[in-house]
């Protein structure tokens, strides 16, 4: 995941400076069009600046919308217990995803939390839906991503 942040961030920062090269070529160009046609080079100016304007309001858009993202999945002050009620973990959840981590089989956990098996399925099945993950090992990794478990 943060791998795709990366790698979108790089794709703004290219897409950026070339926006930039291709409004320099612009600043060139009217500079010429001045010279060979005798036209106001504040008009071309204050367009290309414009350009600029424009660009550089979508590109802090850009930045501001990935950094708010980042800081509401992952960030190192949020408590654990606000990242449970974000996702909708309840505790009876998060008990059963601390005994998972720990490596128990569903009927390990069912007994030592002293319910029924099939309420350990319900319970893990909720978790993988809240977690957006299909198994176990995805669930724990995610988890200890999102700093749920330690």
């Amino acid at each position: 995941m943060a791998n795709n942040g990366f790698s979108t961030w790089w794709l703004s920062l290219a897409f950026y400076g070339l926006s930039l090269g291709l409004l320099m070529v612009a600043l060139q160009f009217s500079r010429l069009r001045v010279f060979l046609f005798g036209a106001s080079e504040n008009w071309y100016t204050g367009a290309i600046a414009i350009l600029f304007a424009g660009v550089g309001i979508w590109a802090g858009l850009t930045w501001n919308k990935r950094v708010r993202l980042e800081s509401k999945v992952a960030s190192p002050l949020t408590s654990r217990s606000t990242l449970m009620q974000q996702l909708g973990i309840t505790p009876r959840e998060f008990e059963v995803l601390e005994h998972m981590a720990k490596g128990l089989s569903n009927q390990e956990i069912a007994q030592s939390l002293f319910v029924s098996l099939n309420t350990v399925k319900t319970h893990l099945s909720n978790l993988f839906s809240k977690l957006g993950v299909q198994r176990r090992t995805q669930a724990i990794k995610k988890a200890k991503d999102l700093g749920i478990l330690p």
